[in-house]
């Protein structure tokens, strides 16, 4: 029989299995643990970037831009697909036709008589070709055979020609076909514009994004030397506490500064988040892939100067600005359809020619043999006239025609007028935040030997913690506004560049069509 071991549970083995175990599992969820927190506290290390590397990743990537490089493609094919209407046509034909008739009546009697019958076959190739002026050449060539009761053998019958219709007034110097090619140029010319315009919009925001990248990132460190001023000054004020020299209500002040001090550090840091999103949506067209990317600009913010000279921007603008070049590419295609709708103003004129040479044969060399020869030669010519005698519709649409380019011509006056405010604006908005630039760095430094000097007031005992954590406060503010002033004299310039329709040139960017 066998014996079965019991184990007391009290046993030092089973003591020791446990205590094992226990400790494994407290091994697996520290060692979690520790892994959890790295992974939130290590944040990925940051990709070093300059702003002409995000132009140029925005170049490529960018989802605005690469929908606007389709539209000239499809263009092109629009523009390909009307000139398929010059294609020379090739046609062919093949025909059988039987015709029974009824014998002629006998005067002397009412008997008819005999009916014959006529069986034709008939083959015709032909090749047509529009031309440019409106008309049409077609060169054509015939072949019948035909037999019946009336035929005491085959009959050939052969004949080869060309016939030219060719319109004198209406169709003649645009007809829908010229007109349709012309409106396609046009609107290529519309889409390339809106192409660079795309491109020069999508430029500038990058340069905006990065220079406010920089300011965010630069606000942290204002923040973060904030809140480091605060914490000093509150164990400061502890000791002295401590040792009975100061009240306990500045040591709560200074408690206070330090919360506020983290809330600002808190939200700078956010606003550097929402920056960085911001850039990432201009560079990219996936940004899941960025999503654990953090982006640090590689270049200082700096107060280049520059001269400014409105009449110049102005001239600049209106030589250059894609808008103002497609509204007057979209004027020429008004003058297009204007020209086409006074065209069919006219009456229908056409002129018809028609020359060739024919043959007869009893068998197929036959039948070729006059049209060799050039022999049994036939030609026609003459013209046709038709015309509505209201004309009602062409009339309408060139009134309507000539309302909408008068409506293009105030369209393109108010734009321009409006660019010569934007420029306007902007070389004001650049001078004014340059100008900043210098009061907002003496604010700063005013600021800075302030709190100096008041520190010094309070090792002293000769000030109190109040007017310390206000002029640390005042200094915070000078500090931000300082980076502020220096982003957007930065942001004025991309701007400023961007009304002048100078953004491409000052990247040293240009752009190529097909």
């Amino acid at each position: 029989m066998t014996k079965r071991t019991k184990f007391d549970a009290a046993s030092p083995f089973l003591q020791a299995a446990r205590l094992m175990r226990t400790r494994v599992v407290s091994g697996l969820v520290t060692l979690a643990l520790v892994i959890a927190v790295q992974a939130q506290t290590n944040p990925p290390a940051a990709r070093l970037v300059t702003l002409a590397e995000c132009i140029e990743m925005a170049l490529q990537k960018n989802l605005d831009i690469r929908i606007s490089r389709i539209q000239p493609t499809i263009d092109l094919y629009n523009i390909d697909s009307a000139r398929g209407y010059y294609d020379l046509t090739l046609n062919l034909n093949a025909r059988q036709n039987y015709n029974s008739s009824p014998g002629s009546p006998d005067p002397n009697s009412a008997l008819f008589g005999k009916s014959s019958q006529t069986y034709t076959e008939s083959y015709g190739p032909s090749l047509t070709q529009q031309l440019s002026t409106g008309g049409k050449v077609t060169l054509n060539g015939d072949l019948a055979r035909r037999s019946g009761s009336s035929f005491t053998s085959f009959n050939y019958q052969t004949d080869a020609g060309v016939t030219l219709t060719q319109p004198l007034l209406k169709n003649f110097w645009i007809d829908s076909t010229r007109q349709t090619i012309e409106v396609n140029r046009r609107t290529l010319k519309m889409d390339e514009l809106a192409l660079r315009n795309q491109v020069t919009a999508t430029i500038a925001s990058v340069q905006q994004a990065y220079y406010e990248l920089i300011y965010a990132r630069d606000n942290v460190r204002v923040q973060e030397a904030s809140l480091a001023l605060a914490e000093r000054l509150l164990a400061e004020n502890k000791r002295r506490v401590e040792v009975g020299a100061l009240a306990q209500l500045d040591e709560k002040q200074s408690e206070s500064q330090v919360a506020a001090r983290r809330s600002d550090l808190l939200g700078a840091r956010r606003d550097l988040e929402v920056q960085l999103n911001t850039i990432k949506a201009l560079l990219s067209d996936d940004f899941s892939a960025w999503a654990a990317t953090t982006l640090e600009p590689a270049d200082k913010l700096v107060a280049l100067t520059q001269p400014f000279n409105v009449q110049d921007s102005w001239r600049s603008a209106l030589a250059q600005r894609p808008e103002l070049l497609s509204a007057k590419e979209s004027l020429e295609k008004q003058n297009i359809v204007l020209r086409y709708n006074h065209n069919q103003l006219f009456p229908q004129l056409d002129l018809s020619v028609t020359y060739g040479h024919n043959g007869l044969g009893q068998t197929l060399d036959g039948g070729l043999n006059g049209i060799q020869r050039g022999a049994n030669q036939f030609y026609s010519y003459g013209i046709v006239l038709s015309f509505p005698f209201s004309n009602t519709t062409a009339k309408n649409n060139y009134k309507a025609s000539k309302l909408t380019k008068e409506v293009l011509l105030l369209q393109l006056k108010q734009l321009e007028q409006n660019i010569i405010v934007e420029v306007d604006n902007a070389v004001k908005q650049a001078r004014t935040a340059y100008e900043r630039i210098d009061a907002t760095r003496q604010a700063r430094l005013y600021a800075e030997a302030a709190l100096d000097a008041e520190e010094k007031k309070l090792a002293n005992g000769k000030s109190t913690s109040f007017f310390v954590l206000q002029l640390q406060r005042d200094l915070t503010a000078a500090r931000s506004a300082e980076i502020r002033a220096l982003a957007d004299y930065n942001k004025a310039l991309a701007a400023l560049s961007k009304s002048e329709g100078t953004t491409l040139d000052k990247a040293s960017l240009g752009l190529q069509f097909k």
